[in-house]
């Protein structure tokens, strides 16, 4: 298939083949929400600490008679319904959120969401996109002149001044074409991939 190639001012340029495998495929919708959660659950760090009932500080004493107070029975103040007590399922740092994905359905997944971001024309290709000094003015003028606005620039190698100019505009995002990451790709409206990193792409995924 072709896709449509533009300048950095927005003008049609030219056109070049693309794979009908990367940008052609079909959409499947319970392949990307798998690759999504698994991508989204294998970043997640498992940082937190809870007590459970065996745990806390508290006397192993029964609080009082089983019998003949006319209050509800109870065990031991650390029990999960008493306020300071333990928690019934505890968070643990040793909890496991990974999720396995094989290598062949990620890539699947990422060609699944490219092909959709080509029928929706939220995939532009850009035949080179710099910027001449690491200001954000610069960036922000030429994303304008594109005519886009929340968007992931994907480049073959980040250039310097094109990456210290995105650092402070919140709604764009400059990372390598071995960097994105099917989030990203679902997040973003627009999706500026140049020439260089199209075939960068084709190259891992193909």
């Amino acid at each position: 298939m072709e896709l449509k190639v533009i300048d950095d001012s927005g003008k049609a340029a030219a056109s070049i083949n693309a794979s009908d495998d990367l940008f052609g495929r079909e959409y499947n919708e319970a392949l990307i929400h798998q690759v999504v959660t698994a991508y989204q659950a294998n970043a997640r760090a498992a940082n937190s600490k809870q007590k459970g009932r065996s745990e806390i500080a508290k006397s192993t004493h029964k609080p009082w008679a089983q019998k003949g107070t006319g209050r509800a029975r109870s065990g031991r103040a650390s029990s999960p319904l008493w306020r300071g007590g333990g928690k019934t399922f505890p968070n643990s740092p040793d909890e496991n959120y990974t999720h396995k994905v094989n290598r062949k359905m990620y890539r699947a997944g990422l060609a699944s969401i490219f092909s959709q971001l080509v029928r929706e024309d939220r995939l532009k290709v850009v035949d080179s996109l710099t910027v001449d000094a690491p200001k954000t003015k610069l960036l922000a003028q030429k994303i304008k002149g594109l005519g886009l606005g929340r968007v992931l620039i994907i480049t073959a190698s980040v250039d310097e001044n094109l990456y210290l100019s995105s650092r402070n505009l919140p709604d764009v995002l400059v990372v390598e074409a071995h960097q994105a990451d099917p989030v990203s790709l679902v997040r973003f409206p627009s999706v500026l991939v140049t020439r260089d990193a199209m075939a960068k792409i084709e190259e891992m995924l193909g």
